[in-house]
């Protein structure tokens, strides 16, 4: 009779915490950030002034360049936190808050454009195309804003639906392109983009969109009625971001909850299989090209309502492309990349704070930015330079439940 082994006592729920910041996704994306900060200070040191003149007499007082790479690093990341954050030499509170608003004010738009890219990809699916669907959802609700006056609550919610309406039925014209034909979802959507954007440059060009008696392509201003609200006197940050905010816990629903949430995760991880289990594949990539779409369209919605109050051809900026990225660094979940879209809206409001305080490029943030995004496409890297062990895994059996 052989003598069994003893049984391994299972890991606590601390141990497994512990195990998870040390080892899992949580401490990648941690470390590649901070990776990304690392090399944006080398960059900001090498470009100051300061810090070149002090290496022109390196070897005669060391200590001059020393104290110059500090200076430059610590004062160029420490106007970002003033310009993002808090701003510690403010006279009040909500003045020193006021920066916070600045960050909430730009994620707005990234986090719902970035949950349009992450529910995507949790189908399988790259959605390039949050661009377009920004667009045309800016475009209608832009429209429903400055043609129709309503009741103020009312015009909000009529606008905000007929954005969200637009950037779905976007979406939704690429998803279905997949699903019946097999073209690739990436030259859809991009195709897509610049038909949108094409589009809003004639609109802006007609009667209906423009302003009387201005050259300037824009259209007209949205009625009061329709502006979202700003809750804190002095700050630009509006109600879009409690908008976007049910949109992250409607999207966690769906994936983590709801049935239509599980085909989309069965599609997402073995298209096959779930056609086995009776999973429609073309539906789904209907389904979720229509509802990310429809997430895009409110960010864009949110923005014009919230921010810009009128249409122009540039009124999505590089919003749909940094919304990739944001889905990317969180790791296409909702919670992810809401926390995403808080650390890029940072960036974003501190990188002017930043340039104006201590002369450093605005472009050394976009260089962060990208960082970010490769080291996280790039786990192995990280583990290298940080010597961090691979976390070992073990196979799971996939739950057969029958037809879905």
């Amino acid at each position: 009779m052989t003598e069994q082994p003893p049984a391994q006592a299972e890991p606590t729920v601390g141990q497994r915490f512990v195990k998870e910041l040390t080892t899992g996704n949580t401490a990648l994306t941690f470390l590649s950030i901070v990776l990304a900060l690392l090399i944006g200070a080398v960059l900001i040191v090498v470009s100051d002034p300061a810090v070149q003149e002090a290496g022109g007499y390196f070897f005669s007082r060391p200590v001059d360049l020393i104290a110059a790479i500090w200076e430059s690093a610590s004062s160029a990341y420490g106007a970002m936190f003033s310009g993002s954050v808090i701003n510690f030499d403010a006279y009040t509170v909500g003045d020193a808050l006021l920066p916070f608003g600045k960050t909430l004010t730009f994620a707005t738009p990234l986090i719902g454009a970035g949950l349009a890219v992450a529910l995507a990809f949790r189908a399988g699916l790259l959605n390039i195309g949050a661009q377009g669907q920004i667009i045309m959802g800016a475009t209608c609700a832009g429209y429903v804003g400055f043609t129709y006056e309503m009741p103020a609550f009312f015009h909000v919610i009529v606008a905000i639906a007929a954005g969200f309406l637009g950037g779905a039925v976007w979406g939704g014209i690429a998803g279905f392109i997949k699903a019946r034909t097999g073209a690739h979802e990436v030259i859809v959507t991009i195709m897509l983009n610049h038909i949108a954007r094409l589009l809003l440059a004639y609109l802006l060009t007609i009667e209906l969109f423009s302003r009387p008696g201005e050259a300037l392509p824009r259209s007209p201003v949205v009625f009061e009625s329709v502006q979202l609200w700003r809750p804190v006197a002095g700050s630009t940050v509006h109600i879009g971001l409690l908008f976007v905010l049910l949109a992250a816990g409607y999207s966690w629903w769906l994936l983590s909850r709801s049935t239509m949430g599980f085909r989309f995760r069965a599609v997402g991880h073995n298209p096959n299989a779930a056609t086995t289990a009776g999973i429609s594949v073309g539906r789904s990539y209907t389904a979720v090209m229509f509802i990310g779409g429809g997430m895009a369209g409110l960010a864009g919605a949110a923005h014009l309502l919230g921010t810009e109050h009128y249409l122009t051809d540039g009124i999505a900026g590089q919003l749909g492309f940094d919304a990739i990225t944001v889905a990317l660094l969180g790791r296409s979940s909702p919670v992810g990349t809401v926390a995403a879209g808080l650390l890029f809206g940072a960036l974003r409001a501190g990188a002017t704070t930043m340039a104006a305080q201590t002369q450093t490029p605005i472009d050394i943030v976009l260089v962060v930015q990208s960082l970010i995004v490769l080291f996280i496409a790039a786990p192995p890297l990280v583990r290298a330079v940080f010597r961090l062990k691979v976390r070992s895994t073990r196979a799971i059996a996939p739950e057969v439940g029958g037809r879905v």
